[in-house]
């Protein structure tokens, strides 16, 4: 599966590049979460901006990052979603489950402020 992983100091940006998220596509990014989390990685932002399409084992991947960011007290963020996927995720009832922003940006902004947050109350 071709993705592309754009790291900065305190959040990693994973984007498929492909436009179905079908099974195969999901058990490698699982592999990928799991991976940059062991890693230290706490902060996850997958870009879904290429995908037009995801199966169930799709939405279980981003369950599964959101879990793990959660339990490392990091944030897991979607953006880039197209029509289509918003849909998918709204008949599951996953919208307001998943922390979904509209652009990298969005995001950036919230892991920076969570972090903030973060640092402060581990420093009282």
């Amino acid at each position: 599966m071709r993705y592309t992983i754009d790291k900065h100091e305190r959040y990693v940006v994973i984007e498929p590049l492909t436009s179905v998220l079908d099974a195969a596509a999901a058990a490698f990014l699982k592999g990928e979460f799991m991976l940059r989390n062991t890693s230290g990685q706490r902060n996850i932002v997958l870009d879904l901006a290429q995908v037009q399409d995801i199966c169930e084992e799709g939405i279980r991947m981003g369950l599964l990052a959101h879990r793990l960011c959660q339990g490392a007290d990091g944030m897991f963020i979607i953006t880039g979603l197209t029509p289509a996927v918003q849909h998918i995720l709204k008949v599951a009832h996953l919208d307001k489950f998943f922390t979904i922003v509209k652009s990298i940006t969005d995001a950036e902004d919230l892991i920076f402020s969570n972090e903030i947050q973060r640092d402060l109350i581990g420093g009282v």
